[in-house]
């Protein structure tokens, strides 16, 4: 069968080193929607992400894209014991958590496991874990971050595994201590991918279609990072470093120049949240979930 978890739980998908300067974190931030406000570029909060210099600050979500950050093919698929195919693969959820804030350049290992694969019956679930540690001469550097995030890969499920499980993140019941909206520019997908996800899937009107979608859509972790960025703004101040985690669920897709509606309550010590299409044909439809937003 295309997937064999016997091969691929547990597996151990190596180390690579990466590199990442000031450039790429205001890459990373831009491609996000920082700076987008009115006034953003008078702004000492905004250009805390904007602008290179000591008040550079990095948002978490940087610690999962910036592995790949220099990519330029299409993100590889040849997981062990996976034989999935790209155009049926989204992704599922995604967390980050880190140990202190991130710094704005530096050089890092990063560590990746298979850890577990789900099935659901029409679809398969695959979960990976990986953990950076910053380059040391004197040997093995500190812990930096975690990652743990799934793809779902589209009829591959049926053969009988474990269906896993998931506890739904409750939302309060009352109004939302944020609800803020972020309109998502018609080439944001095309600025995002610069920043190493050049699957087709966001770029190419055809590879699209034939994937089941009538036009490319937005990159989940963009959705991702946007919701991030504009929950720090609105809650935490814009102060990035105050985020100690940020996970959340993908449930449905964006396109390029809709809206992101995102609300965010302060409960029990950190922060829920969920994001939705805000207007038009596809108002209210569901772009993240089971949001949690971690505080240091």
């Amino acid at each position: 069968m295309p997937i064999d978890p016997s091969v691929a739980i547990g597996a151990d998908l190596g180390e690579r080193t990466f590199s990442w300067s000031a450039s790429d974190v205001l890459l990373y931030h831009l491609g996000i929607g920082a700076g987008w406000r009115e006034g953003d570029s008078l702004s000492a909060a905004a250009l805390a992400y904007t602008l290179d210099g000591p008040g550079l600050q990095v948002l978490p979500s940087f610690g999962v894209v910036v592995p790949t950050f220099h990519e330029t093919d299409p993100p590889p698929l040849d997981l062990p014991g996976c034989d999935i195919d790209l155009a049926q693969v989204v992704h599922g959820s995604q967390s980050v958590t880190v140990h202190g804030p991130l710094p704005t350049s530096g050089t890092a290992t990063v560590s990746t496991t298979l850890t577990d694969i789900w099935d659901k019956g029409r679809a398969a679930v695959i979960w990976q874990e990986g953990v950076a540690r910053s380059v040391s001469d004197d040997g093995p550097g500190e812990e930096l971050w975690t990652t743990r995030s799934s793809i779902f890969v589209r009829g591959e499920g049926g053969w009988g595994g474990d269906r896993g499980s998931s506890t739904p993140v409750e939302l309060p019941d009352r109004t939302p201590d944020a609800d803020t909206s972020y309109a998502v520019t018609p080439q944001q997908a095309l600025l995002y991918r610069l920043c190493g996800d050049r699957n087709p899937l966001h770029a190419d009107p055809d590879f699209a279609r034939a994937a089941g979608f009538p036009a490319p859509i937005l990159h989940g972790l963009c959705s991702y990072g946007i919701v991030l960025r504009e929950l720090t703004d609105a809650l935490l101040d814009g102060d990035a470093t105050r985020v100690s985690g940020f996970a959340a669920k993908f449930a449905g897709v964006v396109y390029p120049g809709e809206t992101i509606r995102v609300r965010g309550w302060r409960e029990d010590g950190r922060i829920v949240g969920t994001a939705v299409v805000a207007v038009g044909e596809r108002a209210g439809a569901p772009v993240l979930g089971d949001v949690v937003l971690a505080l240091a």
